[in-house]
């Protein structure tokens, strides 16, 4: 897993897992184990899915690279506690899968809480099971 900074501030968390090194056949069976995940984990909760590309090829104005084949994001929060209003604006997580030709990128915004990344990426690495 590899930490990046996309649009020069944003702290993203990526990996790329080759199709070969999964037995995952797409997003929806790679969400449907991150929601497993989600579920069994003793804080966070599952909130739902982003189908972000249909959304962007159903607008008029909408681009997608040609390299990517299929995009969602899964939502859910790790949030245990609310000390302050502003803390809503990092929350929830999304954790978003790109299927491309011969992989899948995951990748994650960086979180303000260590034991939410260290969750998202394990579970990240999880879906290269091979």
């Amino acid at each position: 897993m590899k930490q990046i900074t996309i649009m020069e501030k944003y702290p993203v968390f990526t990996l790329e897992i080759d199709k070969n090194e999964t037995s995952y056949k797409n997003i929806d069976e790679i969400f449907a184990y991150l929601k497993e995940k989600i579920t069994a984990h003793p804080i966070a909760t599952y909130i739902g899915e982003f189908d972000h590309y249909t959304h962007t090829s159903n607008l008029a104005v909408g681009e997608i690279s040609d390299e990517i084949k299929d995009a969602k994001n899964i939502i859910c929060c790790f949030g245990k506690v609310l000390p302050k209003p502003e803390i809503l604006a990092v929350r929830p997580r999304a954790i978003g899968v790109a299927e491309m030709a011969e992989s899948f990128v995951v990748s994650f915004l960086e979180a303000p809480n260590p034991d939410a990344n260290a969750a998202m990426e394990k579970w990240a690495k999880g879906i290269a099971n091979v």
